[in-house]
């Protein structure tokens, strides 16, 4: 189809940034993160303000001014973002230790982390500080709890051949977790295959559901549902509170949730989830510098006594939560940052909540804007993306491999200074030109419409000069 004309993705652009200035409002702060020398309190919920009170657009330009700007950076999926002001705060951590460690180890990290571990606690509601603990990132998460189950199979409190049911498109890592614990541990492995494009929720259920059946034949017993909550590629919101009470009702004995892009991107609630084990990053869409995420372990099932860090240091015994807070000597200050995380997403209205509806509403346009243009279609409808949506591009270009995806990746940022993932998905029996390559664009609060314009005109191009893949070499 045909792309806008300069004067109409001008107007385009022109009311995007007035809704944008609408949304963001101007303020007189300067952006700063106050210091907090020794105690750091949680920040009160934000008060009803006038607009005039939250951050400006000009103002979250300087929190991200150290991005470079030459690129589309539309990739916050992948490695997420942390503004200025935090990157301070977690710098004066990193002094404060380097000035005095011994007042450091003794008298402010233990207490400051369980200030970040009660603010997590507060965000994600659940019932105690000590279910929550906090660790490097989610592929780390993943190891202490399927740690826990390798175990349980070698002590033979599990039966061998006994299932772990997990999704097909788990994160990479996780699938080397999952076969490095349980599969050299006796577990047997049932991956749940589930269809992209995606039409309905009610698809992913289906699907579940003959896969938990699998994992119950001949006897055996389903010991743990691995389960996404947005998967990273594709990208897809699954429906995990109908998924995790499919588990209690198939008697699956416990279920861990991998919500590597949850904090930030979809609504978390432990209470409402009902999930054994959940876990998120909070440097993807949560600000934190790389790498820090929590680990939720719900105490009433008890499933969490037999959990373990994998690096055993001294505090080995005391508690997963007391462990990850001491694995040895090295940087803490991305664990430390959180409250000042806080109380910076507080100056957006709506905070955390708001910034989420935004983020959606606007990929999910930016998404629209493209397929209209390629000719092409979303991955999935529109409510099950939240800040992330696959997008189909022209089945011209030829993407006909996992290599052809990855060639057009490295094309798209070299030649066009575009950041952004490339996905392969293999044609269906009996399909006639399918789409076959897909991107995942994400949008954070840093990113603007021209970016995403700049990635439409780009394909174009290459549409234009009848670019195939198969052209790139290796």
């Amino acid at each position: 189809m045909a792309s806008l004309s300069p004067p109409e993705e001008a107007a385009a652009a022109a009311s995007y940034h007035h809704r944008r200035s609408k949304r963001y409002s101007s303020s007189s702060t300067n952006g700063s993160v106050p210091e907090k020398r020794h105690k750091i309190s949680l920040p009160p919920p934000p008060p009803e303000s006038s607009s005039s009170s939250f951050i400006s657009s000009s103002e979250i330009e300087s929190e991200f001014s150290h991005h470079d700007p030459n690129f589309a950076r539309i990739n916050n999926g992948s490695f997420g973002c942390c503004p200025s002001s935090i990157i301070s705060v977690q710098r004066d951590w990193q002094l404060r230790f380097l000035r005095q460690p011994d007042r450091f180890f003794f008298d402010e990290l233990k207490p400051n982390i369980s200030q970040s571990r009660a603010a997590i606690k507060r965000l994600i509601n659940a019932e105690h500080e000590d279910e929550v603990s906090i660790v490097d990132n989610a592929t780390t998460a993943a190891a202490i709890v399927l740690q826990q189950t390798a175990w349980a199979f070698r002590e033979g409190r599990f039966e061998k051949g006994d299932a772990v049911v997990m999704l097909h498109y788990a994160f990479g890592s996780v699938k080397k977790s999952v076969e490095a614990y349980v599969s050299r541990s006796g577990g047997e492995v049932i991956e749940v295959q589930l269809p992209f494009p995606v039409i309905s929720a009610e698809e992913i259920v289906d699907r579940f559901r003959n896969g938990l059946e699998l994992g119950k034949a001949n006897g055996r017993r389903v010991r743990l549902a691995l389960i996404d909550h947005v998967t990273s590629m594709p990208s897809v919101v699954i429906p995990i509170k109908e998924l995790v009470k499919i588990c209690r009702e198939e008697g699956v004995d416990q279920v861990f949730v991998d919500a590597a892009h949850g904090i930030g991107c979809v609504d978390v609630d432990m209470k409402e989830i009902g999930a054994d084990f959940y876990t998120s990053n909070l440097h993807k869409w949560f600000f934190a510098p790389p790498s820090v995420a929590f680990l939720y372990c719900k105490k009433s099932g008890g499933g969490g006594s037999n959990l373990h860090h994998p690096v055993v240091s001294h505090e080995y015994g005391n508690g997963l939560a007391v462990e990850s807070t001491w694995v040895g000597t090295r940087d803490y200050s991305a664990q430390l940052v959180v409250p000042s995380i806080l109380e910076f997403v507080n100056r957006f209205e709506g905070g955390i909540d708001g910034i989420k509806k935004r983020n959606h509403e606007s990929v999910v346009e930016m998404g629209q804007m493209l397929v209209k243009s390629w000719g092409t279609q979303l991955g999935c409808p529109p409510e099950m993306c939240a800040s992330m949506v696959m997008v189909g591009l022209p089945v011209c270009l030829g993407v006909s491999s996992e290599s052809d995806a990855m060639k057009l990746r490295t094309l798209l940022r070299e030649r066009f200074s575009i950041e952004i993932p490339t996905y392969f998905r293999a044609s269906g029996e009996g399909e006639i030109d399918p789409i076959t390559g897909y991107v995942r664009i994400s949008f954070q609060v840093y990113n603007k419409p021209e970016e995403y314009h700049r990635l439409k005109e780009a394909v174009n191009e290459l549409v234009r000069d009848g670019f195939k893949c198969m052209s790139l070499s290796d």
